[in-house]
C-alpha cells in the first residue's frame, strides 16, 4: 500500500503513545521536527527512532536547517551559523560555492548524527529591495546567477552528507512583500520578468530530489489562486520551470491560505503537488489532513521512491579541518 500523501510534525520532544498510534495508522511519507522538538542530540536521536519504528519503516525526517535565523539546531549541541545572505557578503571573492558546500556538508553531518536525513534547503528566491524581511537574509544572493551558484553547492553538500535538500520556494518568493506565514502576498510581475529572473535558479535546480511551493498569487499566470492550489502554477513548475521531483507543499497550515485544512490539503494535491506538508503537531489537525490527503498517487509514488533512492551513506570528514576551511573563507564565520 502506498503511504499517506503527508509530511507531519509532533508535539514535544519525546513521541506519545497516542502520536505513535496515530501515525501508525496514519502511515505519512515523512516526519518534520522544529525547535519544539529539540533539546538535546541524544534526545533528537531517540526522537527521530521512534517516530520511524510507529510507522516501521525508514521514512525520511525533515528540518529546517538553512542557518542563521531559520536553524532548529543551535548552540550549544549545535553551530550557529550566520544567515546564508551575510555569509555569502563575507566570502572571499571566487570562493562562494567552495563555502556554501563547506556549510551544508557540515550542517548535513550534524543532521545525519541524530537521525534527520532531510533539509528544508537551499532556498533558491532572489533576494530584491521589496522582498519581506522574513525571508530576506535567507536568500543567497540579489541575482538569479549568484543564487543558481549557492543553491547548486548547498544541494551537493547535503546530497555528499547523505541529507536530501528540498529546494523552496517554487516558483519564487523574492517579490513578495507580506509573509506568507500571516497572510496572502500577490506577485504582480510579467509572465515574462518571473520567466527571465524569478524562475531561473528554480530551473537550474530542476533535478533536486524534493521541492516545496510558495503560498503565492502570481497575478499574471493565474490572479486567483496562490501556487500551492493552482493547477495552472503547478503545470508551470512542471513544464516551464522542469521540476521532476517529489513536490510538497509550503505548511498547509500557513495563513497565506483559506478554508479549512481539509480543504486546503485536497485542493493542494488536486492541483498537482504530490504531498501535503502539516507542522505543528497538532492532533485535531493533522486528522483533517490526513482524511483530505489519502495515500500517493502512483506518479507521487514513483517520485518519493526516486527522491529516497538519493540518500546515500556519506563519506567521513574531518569536521574540525572542513570549519577550518570554512573560516578562511568566510572572513565573519560566525
Amino acid at each position: 500500500m502506498a503511504e499517506g500523501a503527508t509530511i507531519l510534525g509532533c508535539l514535544g520532544t519525546e513521541l506519545s503513545a497516542s502520536e505513535a498510534a496515530f501515525f501508525r495508522a496514519a502511515d505519512p511519507f515523512g516526519f518534520i521536527l522544529f525547535s519544539r522538538n529539540i533539546d538535546s542530540p541524544a534526545q533528537v536521536a531517540r526522537l527521530t527512532a521512534s517516530l520511524r519504528a510507529a510507522v516501521g519503516r525508514d521514512a525520511p525526517v525533515l528540518i529546517d536547517q538553512e542557518g542563521g535565523r531559520v536553524q532548529r539546531l543551535r548552540s550549544p549541541h549545535w553551530h550557529e551559523w550566520l544567515p546564508p545572505l551575510e555569509q555569502m557578503a563575507a566570502t572571499r571573492p571566487g570562493a562562494a560555492a567552495r563555502a556554501v558546500w563547506l556549510r551544508y556538508r557540515l550542517i548535513a553531518d550534524e543532521l545525519r548524527a541524530i537521525g534527520i536525513d532531510a533539509n528544508c534547503a537551499p532556498t533558491a528566491d532572489i533576494a530584491c529591495a521589496e522582498t519581506h524581511p522574513f525571508l530576506h537574509n535567507r536568500c543567497f544572493g540579489t541575482d538569479a546567477a549568484t543564487v543558481t551558484l549557492a543553491a547548486r553547492a548547498c544541494a551537493e553538500g547535503l546530497l555528499a552528507g547523505g541529507v536530501l535538500p528540498v529546494i523552496k520556494h517554487l516558483p519564487g518568493h523574492g517579490r513578495a512583500t507580506a509573509d506568507s506565514h500571516l497572510s496572502l502576498p500577490r506577485v504582480e510581475a510579467s509572465r515574462a520578468e518571473l520567466l527571465a529572473h524569478d524562475f531561473v535558479p528554480f530551473a537550474a535546480l530542476a533535478d533536486i530530489p524534493m521541492a516545496m511551493t510558495a503560498h503565492i498569487v502570481f497575478s499574471a499566470l493565474d490572479p486567483d489562486r496562490p501556487a500551492t492550489t493552482s493547477p495552472l502554477m503547478i503545470e508551470v513548475i512542471r513544464r516551464e520551470i522542469g521540476f521532476g521531483g517529489l513536490l510538497m507543499s509550503d505548511d498547509i497550515a500557513m495563513q497565506a491560505l483559506s478554508g479549512d485544512l481539509g480543504a486546503r490539503s485536497a485542493a493542494s494535491l488536486a492541483a498537482g503537488c504530490d504531498l501535503v506538508l502539516h507542522c505543528n503537531g497538532e492532533m485535531a489537525e493533522m486528522e483533517s489532513v490526513v482524511a483530505a490527503s489519502g495515500t500517493f498517487t502512483p506518479a507521487a509514488e514513483a517520485r518519493a521512491q526516486a527522491a529516497l533512492a538519493q540518500r546515500r551513506a556519506p563519506q567521513p570528514i574531518d569536521s574540525a579541518a572542513l570549519h577550518a576551511e570554512l573560516s578562511s573563507l568566510v572572513q565573519a564565520d560566525a
